[in-house]
């Protein structure tokens, strides 16, 4: 029996079955690649679903958290640490929001900015009935506030009823979303690119236009930035690229690079109005340790120019994925921003990521029949160019 194999059986004896996993263990990372305890090779275009940013076995990053970690961890937030004063400096300049909260997860930055719109309305006009507008195809989370808002039956049918009352409108149409507006909606909350919904941009008229509507009504626009922000478009976050700023904001993802944080921010006209002690905490949230993995984080992002790489190797990236559209009939679409990209298949998109693996490649999904690419920001053309001639392969044997 292979060690791969052994450990894939004690997992499946004793892990809940909450995850269809595939078979494959992952022992280390080096660069943009993983190994198995066999020694097999993985070129990783799915980063630990948009994580691992800055690539694996990071000689700063993990040298950063060796350092914390031998002086403190974890303190509570009854009292202030250095790391997280200065991680919240940094997220607040990069991000331009005036205010963060730091969480463990993606999920618990959502909970926190609906918690926060609907407190901010709540200030303002002493009722808790307000309304929150999502869209059909997104997804925010799996925790109870997170599937409210999150427009995909599948993850919602078995969980009711919901917390608060939202309504879902259709993304990239902004007629759909005005018809939904009343003296009751708070905040619209929307991912800038959908992610599980299938990697799709929003359409520039259709983002400014919600902006508006929001601006026009006294209306928090909330933008989920948990998987398309961080650098992954070209930009920091996805919407510095349509020339607008939310009113709250979640990150997560790439912001930690494989420690479990995640953030909630907003600017001050919603501090102003929104959460006080005691209306939101989190035992870990904002711990030294965590906070410390965001400042480096940053500091390499901008040292290393990320959202310029990026932006330089964008070009090539979907070059690449056009000539396997071109040359297959199964790939309908090619679809996406920056290094956030999706092929839209006509057959099961896990035909060929069980291919691709077989042949030393990782990708992943974005529902049945879409193949999602979101590989660590610091690939290079060579990769790029390794990944199409895997696919090319895969492609042909379908």
């Amino acid at each position: 029996m292979s060690k791969s194999q052994k450990y894939i059986d004690t997992g499946d004896k004793y892990l809940l079955h909450a995850y269809n996993r595939f078979p494959i263990v992952i022992e280390r990372g080096d660069g943009v690649y993983l190994y198995d305890p066999d020694g097999k090779e993985y070129l990783d275009f799915a980063a630990g679903i948009a994580v691992f940013a800055l690539g694996y076995n990071n000689k700063e990053y993990n040298d950063a958290l060796k350092k914390q970690i031998d002086l403190i961890v974890h303190t509570s937030n009854l009292y202030y640490n250095e790391p997280a004063a200065y991680a919240a400096e940094n997220f607040c300049r990069i991000s331009g929001m005036d205010r963060v909260f730091f969480t463990n997860s993606g999920t618990e930055a959502i909970e926190g900015a609906i918690k926060s719109a609907r407190k901010y309305a709540y200030t303002r006009d002493n009722r808790a009935d307000h309304e929150i507008i999502a869209f059909e195809h997104s997804f925010h989370g799996r925790s109870m506030g997170a599937l409210s808002v999150t427009g995909n039956a599948h993850y919602r049918e078995a969980f009711g009823p919901w917390t608060g009352s939202v309504k879902f409108a259709v993304y990239n149409d902004l007629d759909s979303v005005r018809a939904l507006v009343n003296e009751k909606t708070c905040a619209i909350i929307l991912e800038a690119v959908q992610g599980e919904g299938g990697i799709r941009p929003a359409e520039a008229g259709f983002i400014q236009g919600v902006r508006k509507l929001c601006d026009e009504n006294d209306i928090l626009l909330i933008l989920d930035e948990i998987q398309c922000g961080m650098g992954r478009t070209g930009d920091m976050f996805a919407y510095e690229g349509y020339g607008i700023k939310p009113d709250i904001m979640t990150s997560a993802k790439a912001l930690g690079c494989g420690l479990p944080v995640g953030a909630f921010a907003m600017n001050e006209k919603t501090a102003e109005k929104s959460l006080v002690p005691g209306d939101h905490g989190s035992t870990y949230g904002g711990n030294p340790l965590a906070c410390a993995a965001v400042n480096e984080v940053i500091r390499q992002f901008e040292s290393r120019d990320i959202t310029g790489h990026v932006r330089r190797l964008t070009g090539e990236f979907e070059a690449a994925l056009d000539e396997l559209c071109s040359s297959f009939d199964v790939i309908k679409e090619r679809r996406g921003k920056g290094f956030m990209q999706a092929l839209e298949l006509d057959i099961k998109a896990s035909d060929v990521i069980s291919k691709a693996q077989a042949e030393g490649l990782l990708v992943i999904s974005a529902g049945a029949n879409v193949l999602r690419l979101v590989p660590p920001l610091v690939i290079e053309k060579e990769h790029i160019d390794r990944m199409k001639n895997i696919l090319d392969k895969v492609f042909k044997s379908i």
